[in-house]
């Protein structure tokens, strides 16, 4: 979300500084990885509407850098039909008119044989979904943002923030910055910053997830353009999926994981026992994904209670806005919420309904 935030501010004709605490590629965070999912299948109308956006912005940035940063695969959703996820998204995508198909077992296993799904499931189609390259997106975002004339300054964490009535100042080990807007989006490292500010702590949960990635004999019925996204509404941890893309593997994870009071205490070791897990599940609906590990990584999520995201302004200082949109869904959404910070800051306004966004809804008066 910074990055992208860089990227419409510079374009905007701002003077930009983008402080980032490691370096550009750390793999510490949420987004340094070869593809995160991109849906109109969501529960909620609103997430529908603003994917919408994000869709055609992703589409102009590609032009912008020349580069191929979507991949239509097409995604499945499956479950019971009355899961309360699959019930609520199948009623979204009819309500928003959103092109899907309503599939059986039997018609899933004839279009995709990678799957097994029984029979008492249900299956949504929907033929837009795709993949984002996560980390070529992060890049393109701020290779743009420099040929813009942002500047950006690596393994630069903050140190301080001292707000005035129409500016920040803002410290770093080694310099001194002066700027009349402050964007603070800083993933499982935000209450570190509104620390800083001396604003209250949100209720924002790191979470631990270990992906992992299988590169079966053939490779090929799992690639991009055979293999679809999913999303699997299953007993216990829903899971999910994408396809080998640039020779990843086929990654599959679990939506969900060990949650923590602060980022400092994540184990970034990976772990046998999830890919065990990980393994019975691709046995009961992927058989023959899993034959051989590739690699496995660390992402985390940052959980806000009800999953939605988080994108406010300081109640005494509007120039300063904060970001933690995340909660393992955050990704395909990056670059317009770094459009409507932009807006924010620019004009103190959004054309896009950011109300369910509101830190307000976490506090004693909500």
């Amino acid at each position: 979300m910074g990055s992208a935030a860089a990227y419409y501010l510079s374009r905007a004709g701002q003077r930009v500084l983008l402080l980032e605490q490691f370096d550009l590629t750390h793999e510490r965070g949420s987004s340094q990885d070869h593809s995160r999912i991109i849906r109109y299948t969501y529960n909620n109308p609103a997430y529908i509407t603003l994917v919408t956006a994000a869709y055609k912005l992703w589409f102009a940035l590609e032009e912008a850098s020349g580069e191929q940063l979507y991949y239509k695969t097409g995604g499945l959703n499956f479950g019971a039909p009355d899961h309360p996820s699959m019930r609520d998204t199948l009623h979204s995508v009819q309500r928003m008119k959103i092109p899907h198909e309503v599939l059986t077992p039997q018609e899933t296993r004839a279009r995709y044989p990678q799957f097994t799904i029984p029979e008492a499931m249900q299956v949504i189609f929907e033929p837009e979904s795709g993949i984002l390259t996560a980390a070529r997106c992060v890049a393109a975002h701020l290779r743009l943002a420099q040929q813009h004339g942002a500047v950006i300054r690596p393994n630069s964490p903050v140190t301080a923030i001292q707000p005035q009535a129409d500016s920040v100042t803002v410290h770093t080990a080694d310099a001194v910055y002066s700027a009349a807007r402050l964007i603070l989006a800083g993933g499982a490292w935000t209450n570190d910053l509104l620390a800083r500010l001396r604003l209250p702590a949100l209720p924002l949960r790191p979470m631990r997830v270990q992906l992992a990635y299988f590169q079966p004999p053939d490779i090929t019925p799992f690639s991009v353009g055979r293999f679809p996204t999913f999303i699997a509404w299953v007993p216990g941890i829903p899971a999910y999926g994408m396809p080998s893309i640039f020779d990843s593997g086929v990654k599959v994870a679990f939506h969900g994981g060990e949650t923590r009071g602060h980022v400092s205490e994540i184990d970034y070791t990976p772990d046998e026992h999830t890919i065990a897990e990980i393994r019975a599940f691709c046995r009961g609906f992927l058989p023959g994904a899993d034959t051989a590990l590739k690699q496995t990584r660390i992402c985390l999520y940052t959980m806000t209670p009800d999953e939605d995201f988080i994108l406010d302004q300081h109640p005494e200082y509007p120039h300063i806005l904060y970001t933690s949109p995340c909660s393992g869904h955050g990704f395909k959404f990056s670059t317009l919420i770094g459009s409507i910070l932009c807006d924010l800051a620019l004009t103190g306004s959004t054309p896009h309904d950011i109300s369910l966004f509101r830190a307000a809804r976490f506090t004693a008066n909500a």
